[in-house]
């Protein structure tokens, strides 16, 4: 069966940083997009980052541009997101997704086929 799962997460306070990984199975990594999300207690998943599954492009919600880097390593199926001078703001439970829709937006979450089951981070004020 097709599994995301998520790891890296954890507490830190401000101004830290931290890798988040996530690891694909079941599916032909090379052919798809990936995507980063995130979702705080109360709010609506949010877009974080994408990187398509060709061209390699990627795209930034405003929020992290120049903190946030998305990245992927076909060889290991494995998708990345470091994450430099995290603020409190960016405390949520973050998710990987896999897709391949070309109608919709790279920030939008109908794009994505696959979600992974999240990772918190908490960034501490």
């Amino acid at each position: 069966q097709v599994q995301l799962v998520e790891s890296g997460g954890g507490l830190v306070q401000a101004g830290d940083s931290l890798r988040l990984s996530c690891a694909l199975s079941g599916l032909t990594f090379s052919n798809y997009g990936m995507g980063w999300f995130r979702q705080a207690p109360g709010k609506e998943r949010a877009f974080v980052a994408a990187i398509r599954w060709r061209s390699d492009i990627t795209f930034y919600a405003n929020s992290v541009k120049g903190r946030f880097t998305i990245s992927r390593d076909n060889a290991k199926n494995t998708v990345y997101l470091q994450m430099n001078n995290l603020r409190p703001e960016d405390t949520a439970v973050y998710y990987c997704a896999a897709g391949r829709a070309t109608y919709y937006s790279d920030s939008d979450v109908r794009t994505y086929d696959y979600w992974g089951q999240g990772t918190q981070v908490t960034v501490s004020s």
